[in-house]
């Protein structure tokens, strides 16, 4: 059975807070380890990876591993009408527990290094060619995982998608953040992979347009979305019948 809607949310507010524990976590370690910004980017993007895997593999099955508001709108908008697409009110849980947990990891990892618990960061990431690259990362990422649905390869999700999240680090003038609820969190930390306030409202804008974007492509190859969403998107089994 579909997990009852308040587990699925309790594991996309974790999933959320976890992963950017990692990627601000292993941004701070990274600099105290070595001064060379390249050698400081390879080693977030490795943690990177490799929690990212982990978690879309632990909480896949219990919400779809989402921690992105931009995969959860891309969840409801290619499911809606469907028997077994994400509702409305799961996206109006979904989306204010994945902001929160990402906040919450921002504060943990900066804890976890005796930074500040909160300091907005002063990291301004404004710029056209940075935008372009959020543009980019999104439509990739939400090409990815709803493309591996509808060929029936969404097990493979937690391995492409971490792997293509650590490449786009590398490829994209941004780094890819690729994440609304991840940009937000990373606003309240002035470490590594911080982004100012200021630089946000743009980022978010960028990655709702790459969302876009990607569900073009998809709609684009693949023609009209598939019925059903394996469970990497929407969480597989039966409807509810509890609730938490």
């Amino acid at each position: 059975m579909t997990p009852a809607l308040g587990h699925r949310v309790a594991a996309e507010a974790l999933g959320t807070a976890l992963l950017v524990t990692v990627v601000v976590g292993s941004g701070i370690q990274a600099t105290q380890l070595s001064r060379d910004v390249g050698v400081q980017l390879l080693a977030n993007s490795l943690a990177t990876v490799f929690g990212l895997g982990v978690l879309i593999t632990l909480l896949g099955p219990v919400s779809g591993a989402h921690f992105n508001p931009a995969v959860t709108l891309a969840a409801w908008f290619t499911g809606r009408g469907t028997p077994h697409g994400l509702p409305m009110r799961d996206v109006g849980a979904y989306v204010p527990a994945q902001i929160v947990g990402a906040i919450g990891g921002a504060v943990l990892a900066d804890a976890m290094f005796a930074e500040p618990l909160v300091k907005f960061s002063a990291h301004d990431r404004s710029a056209g060619h940075l935008w372009l690259g959020e543009v980019v990362a999104t439509a990739g990422l939400i090409a990815l995982i709803f493309g591996l649905d509808r060929i029936g390869r969404a097990t493979l999700a937690p391995v492409a998608v971490a792997s293509y999240i650590g490449a786009a680090y590398w490829f994209t003038s941004s780094t890819s953040f690729a994440n609304p609820a991840v940009t937000i969190g990373r606003a309240f930390t002035d470490t590594f992979a911080g982004i100012a306030p200021a630089s946000v409202a743009s980022f978010l804008a960028a990655q709702l347009v790459g969302a876009a974007g990607g569900l073009g492509v998809v709609a684009l190859v693949y023609g009209r979305p598939a019925l059903a969403a394996d469970e990497v998107v929407v969480p597989h089994g039966e409807p509810e019948l509890a609730s938490s």
